[in-house]
């Protein structure tokens, strides 16, 4: 293996300016602190954004110096972006898109196409400042939503390159997910990983979802059929650094202004909330069930004290700002509602405290309430329980954060129920000491084994294990990369056959077959590839006669329709090549018709001498319970008869047995001898194909099926890739 590359929105060191000099902080914690043994190893790099714009940079030679200072002090990559970029992209579509949609928050989430444009951009400006030190066997590793893009750029530049990316966010629901405007280009460009990591089965899950939903890919345990590889999606709920929040701390560790506070909350229960300003934290909702729980349980006024951080975020937007005075109001009210002389209920601090400052509020709090509205994981909720040594303190937290999944013995609450909170407040403060005690336990064995750096080593062995499952399971060679071969082959041969598939191998699938017209791209490189008088081309296809015809019979090609009951050569007319009758139809017909009405979006399309029941517009679970039966029903009928069930990408067909795409090729293979024969297909019909042809013939399957051929490659849109290199060939 290679080095180990990682790639983040931020660098792990921030660059700031200061009297005309320019200042290195290292970060700490998070990702920051679980890489960090990784980041240290001989010859790794971290690629990111310094944290400073181009604009306060200044001239090329001081951004050459931080260049060469993060290089070599840091092992770090500086990503350099203007103000305009950081506004459109990270400001823009990251957290004015991704962010809220993400969060479940479709009514904040605005699609600008603009911002789409910049977050592209910069994504491809990540790229090119990573792509000239990767090698062909490094491990890359991308991390959140600003890179969505960033692990298909690599893959398709780099692919014998192990590519990891980890989302530190939810990954919604198909429902949520599908009103992205741009969701195709982003789930292409995470499937460019090898492997996908998400904090919760839920995301893993969602995601699933929404690849085999929208892109229509199949997927068995995690694992997504993909091209010319397999992409796995796996959960690695992240840890934390839990030596650090459970070593022995005195109170002189901690700074004397929050000693003061924790000193001074000493005679009262102490209820805790540690949050960044952000709609999606439900900090609004928490101060309204902490008032409910004020007037529901009186007993507890002037007994409790809620200690409510928040950290200050992004307060020169307005909804945030505006979000803000909410928050200030609600404390207010409530101070002034159930405040007496002696006692005040809500201390609000809209301040950042320092790590050893928030263990100090940590160890002194009897209740931590986690009630986001969603999360995608939420290390305080952990820090929390690892800062207790005394296994005492209880966490209250939300179904939909995270960190619920793995400290579901904690009190889960709904967020969006302010009497639940309530209640969990008081069974957290009133529950037995033993109880807690052993859930506390529990918890700290927990967090102990997985911690950080665990869960960065337990990701990046699976993205290896990913990446070799592919390798060792897929024994075809991709072609692209024995390019010189097949090139060399078609140069040499004087007579040259290319047989191939339409659908799926020179066009991409549409929902309704007849969209799937050739584009003039299509039509001149079929064109450039018939000129060359050693050429023969055979379109062999599943298609009927006359949609052939109309769509490139005025081409110079040789046409193979109904999968090789009809054969049309160049300027001729069409023969069959077998005897049929559809005196079957009428009853087969029947059978489908019903099915079709019982499943959505499925259509039967009516050929000469076969029928088609297309399912590629039904929902994929349905189809998955109703094609067992759709099979059973047709073999049962079909058992007696000359007939037999052929199935294509997303369709099922009947036709007469005895017609086969194999059967078709076999009457060109017979004129005469040929030095060079080029198949390719992408689906089961093309296996008859590529079992009729000789061994020395170059049989492509695209995408990762099952086959008889011997090369592989990814997509129609390599096959137009490779079909050009050989054009170049010619006269050469």
């Amino acid at each position: 293996m290679g080095k180990l590359v990682f790639v983040s929105n931020r660098l792990p060191v921030t660059v700031g300016k200061a009297d005309g000099k320019f200042t290195y902080k290292k970060s700490i914690g998070g990702l920051a602190t679980g890489l960090k043994s990784y980041h240290e190893q001989s010859g790794s790099v971290w690629a990111g954004w310094p944290g400073i714009a181009d604009e306060q940079v200044g001239p090329a030679k001081d951004k050459e110096g931080i260049r060469k200072e993060c290089v070599e002090k840091y092992n770090c990559l500086p990503v350099f972006l203007t103000e305009e970029e950081i506004s459109r992209y990270y400001h823009g579509f990251c957290n004015k898109t991704i962010w809220p949609l993400f969060h479940y928050f479709t009514n904040k989430a605005e699609y600008d196409g603009e911002t789409w444009e910049a977050y592209k951009d910069v994504n491809r400006k990540f790229f090119e400042t990573v792509a000239p030190v990767i090698g062909e066997n490094d491990t890359v590793w991308v991390h959140d939503y600003q890179l969505m893009l960033l692990p298909g750029m690599i893959k398709e530049r780099f692919p014998n390159a192990r590519v990891g990316f980890f989302l530190h966010i939810p990954f919604p629901s198909f429902e949520i997910f599908r009103l992205l405007v741009w969701r195709e280009e982003i789930l292409r460009g995470l499937l460019g990983a090898d492997l996908i990591g998400f904090h919760t089965y839920d995301y893993v899950r969602h995601f699933l979802s929404s690849a085999g939903r929208l892109l229509g890919l199949e997927h068995s345990l995690n694992r997504i059929s993909y091209e010319d590889r397999f992409v796995h999606a796996e959960a690695f709920p992240m840890g934390i650094d839990y030596e650090r929040f459970s070593r022995n701390f005195t109170a002189e560790d901690f700074p004397k202004d929050v000693r003061d506070i924790t000193v001074n909350a000493s005679e009262t229960r102490t209820i805790l909330s540690i949050d960044r300003l952000d709609y999606t934290k439900g900090i609004p909702q928490r101060l309204r069930a902490f008032r409910h729980f004020l007037s529901k349980y009186p007993e507890y006024r002037e007994k409790v004290r809620f200690n409510l951080i928040v950290a200050p975020s992004r307060v020169e937007v307005e909804s945030y700002d505006k979000l803000r005075r909410e928050i200030t109001e609600l404390v207010s009210e409530i101070n002034g509602e159930y405040g007496t002389v002696s006692w005040m209920p809500i201390w609000f601090f809209f301040q950042t405290f320092s790590q050893d400052s928030l263990i100090a509020f940590y160890k002194t709090s009897d209740v931590l309430l986690v009630t986001p509205m969603r999360d995608g994981m939420n290390l305080v909720a952990k820090e929390y329980v690892a800062a207790r040594t005394d296994f005492q303190g209880m966490l209250v937290i939300s179904e939909t954060a995270g960190a619920a999944s793995e400290l579901g013995e904690a009190v889960v609450v709904n967020a969006n129920d302010e009497n639940a909170i309530a209640e969990g407040i008081r069974s957290a403060l009133e529950m037995p000491q033993a109880e807690t005690t052993a859930i506390n336990r529990r918890f700290h064995k927990r967090l102990r084994r997985y911690n950080v750096d665990f869960w960065a080593g337990e990701f990046l062995d699976a993205l290896n294990r990913a990446f070799l499952y592919s390798v060792e399971t897929i024994p075809q060679k991709n072609i692209q990369a024995q390019s010189g071969l097949i090139e060399s082959h078609y140069q040499k041969a004087d007579n040259r056959i290319l047989f191939l598939d339409y659908d799926g191998t020179l066009v991409g699938f549409r929902a309704i077959p007849e969209k799937a017209r050739p584009d003039r791209k299509l039509r001149l490189l079929l064109s450039e590839l018939a000129a060359d008088t050693k050429n023969t081309v055979v379109i062999v296809s599943g298609r009927d006669r006359f949609t052939l015809e109309q769509w490139l019979g005025d081409l110079n090609l040789n046409l193979i329709a109904s999968h090789g009951l009809w054969v049309r050569r160049p300027g001729q007319e069409w023969t069959m090549t077998i005897a049929l009758d559809n005196s079957w139809k009428e009853s087969v017909a029947h059978i489908l018709e019903l099915y079709a009405d019982r499943m959505p979006g499925s259509l039967i399309e009516e050929k000469e001498y076969s029928l088609a029941f297309h399912y590629r517009q039904c929902d994929p679970d349905m189809a998955a319970v109703k094609l067992g039966e759709v099979r059973a029903a047709l073999m049962s009928m079909t058992g007696t008869m000359n007939l037999g069930i052929q199935e294509g990408n997303k369709v099922i067909e009947v036709k007469d047995n005895r017609v086969s795409k194999g059967f078709g090729a076999s009457l060109f293979l017979r004129e005469k001898d040929y030095g060079f024969i080029l198949c390719v297909g992408d689906d089961r019909t093309d296996e008859d194909l590529f079992t009729a042809l000789p061994e020395d013939a170059f049989t492509i399957k695209i995408g990762l099926e099952n086959t008889a051929a011997r090369y592989r490659l990814k997509s129609w849109q390599s096959t137009r890739a490779l079909l050009q290199k050989l054009i170049a060939q010619n006269g050469k």
